[in-house]
């Protein structure tokens, strides 16, 4: 069963149409990419998804449950979190605060619980543990991108969607960033990953979706996408490009 389906999705920016008829699906523990060229609406439909956007239609489907017409907050407190391109940090307050401010839809609960959150966010990137009383607007790119995660994880979210996780950030830091997207798939949460970067995207996942010009061009097996060198070339011009991890 799936734990995230969209169904039939359009979105519109005043009178043109960026997103026709999008459907995709993705498993609990599962990896799934989006990928395709700039402009093809990868980032459209992780924020349709999210509830973001208000000229939409289709449906949204969330374990088992229709949230269509939930709000943001609402899909949050379900378990649903969008880390967005541009991070949104708060960058006049420290990483611990942005950290905590993750945690705002949990604010009832125990302070243990809060607690055990942040020590598993920077268990995962200790150099967040390194910098907490240090403000996040003097954080390098990859730091930055470590910080957004982490306050998405003290939603402690079911399904977490990351739009361009790579972009702008040295090759070093990108490849413990998609480490750390394979850990937190194989203890369980959902990952629907948007990416440019395809061939780092497919390595981690386990289904992948090619978008082109607001329509899925293509879905399959990552593996299977990632060794076919015909739709790179032919989708995504990005057959010597990448990054390895």
């Amino acid at each position: 069963m799936s734990q995230l389906e969209v169904r039939d999705l359009h979105v519109s920016y005043g009178k043109a149409e960026a997103v026709h008829g999008i459907s995709i699906k993705a498993a609990q523990g599962e990896i799934v990419s989006i990928v395709g060229a700039n402009g093809a609406g990868k980032s459209t439909l992780l924020g349709a998804t999210m509830g973001l956007l208000p000229r939409t239609a289709g449906e949204v489907w969330f374990d088992g449950e229709n949230v269509t017409s939930l709000s943001v907050e609402e899909r949050l407190e379900r378990g649903l979190c969008l880390v967005p391109e541009k991070r949104e940090l708060f960058g006049e307050l420290t990483v611990l605060q942005n950290l905590q401010l993750g945690a705002y839809s949990r604010r009832r609960q125990p302070r243990s619980a809060i607690q055990h959150s942040l020590d598993q966010a920077v268990a995962l990137f200790p150099r967040l543990g390194e910098r907490l009383s240090q403000r996040a607007d003097t954080l390098s790119g990859g730091e930055r991108q470590m910080l957004a995660l982490g306050r998405a994880l003290m939603s402690e979210p079911r399904m977490l969607m990351l739009d361009e996780p790579s972009l702008g950030i040295a090759p070093i830091i990108n490849a413990q960033i998609f480490q750390a997207i394979s850990q937190l798939a194989a203890q369980g949460t959902s990952v629907l990953l948007v990416e440019q970067n395809a061939r780092a995207a497919l390595r981690i996942s386990t289904y992948g979706y090619v978008i082109e010009s607001g329509r899925i061009a293509l879905e399959g097996r990552a593996e299977a996408l990632s060794r076919d060198e015909a739709v790179l070339k032919s989708y995504l011009c990005l057959a010597g490009s990448g990054v390895e991890h």
